[in-house]
């Protein structure tokens, strides 16, 4: 009977070892996509995040043309390496309207001066009411809404360089 308990120990960290590496070799899906793909925009109205730009309110999104909504703050890591491709979407004629989650007008200016300026309208959601009322899991996240002002793709994430065609795509075929 003693042997077996000098074995416990050993086995027991090898159940261990196990569970570690099946965990690692097939990582839980942590992702929270929302749940209003495919529903309208819910009502809001955001004041203008900085001076150069106008406020923005779930009106703006509904005019006839498919749009790119993206939520970003200037203390976003993530929000500075996406947006070369923001620009290049800009380039190519895609009108983006912005939600500045949690910052400040001068924070926000800085940012877009310092990396550019996408956006046609940028609101500032202090709070992130509205960023949460969409279901965003984080910053930067960006929507796809159809000219009727319904939400048809969500980006979670930074936008890389191989997201643009992808876009560029589910733009083309909002219209």
């Amino acid at each position: 009977m003693n042997r077996w308990l000098l074995w416990l120990p050993l086995g027991l960290f090898g159940l261990f070892f196990v569970s570690v590496a099946v965990g690692l070799m097939i990582p839980k899906d942590n992702v929270i996509e929302s749940k209003m793909i495919g529903k309208p925009m819910p009502a809001f109205s955001l004041p203008a995040a900085i001076q150069e730009r106008p406020a923005l309110s779930s009106s703006d999104l509904v005019d006839g043309k498919p749009k790119l909504l993206n939520i970003f703050a200037s203390w976003c890591l993530s929000c500075i390496a996406e947006a070369p491709q923001l620009l290049e979407l800009q380039k190519a004629g895609v009108e983006i309207h912005a939600i500045a989650s949690r910052d400040t007008p001068q924070d926000i200016a800085n940012f877009l001066n310092r990396w550019g300026n996408p956006y046609s309208r940028i609101g500032s959601d202090a709070t992130s009411s509205v960023q949460l009322e969409l279901g965003s899991s984080g910053v930067p996240e960006t929507f796809v809404i159809d000219g009727k002002g319904v939400i048809i793709h969500q980006h979670i994430g930074d936008i890389r360089k191989e997201d643009v065609a992808e876009l560029l795509k589910i733009l083309r075929d909002a219209q």
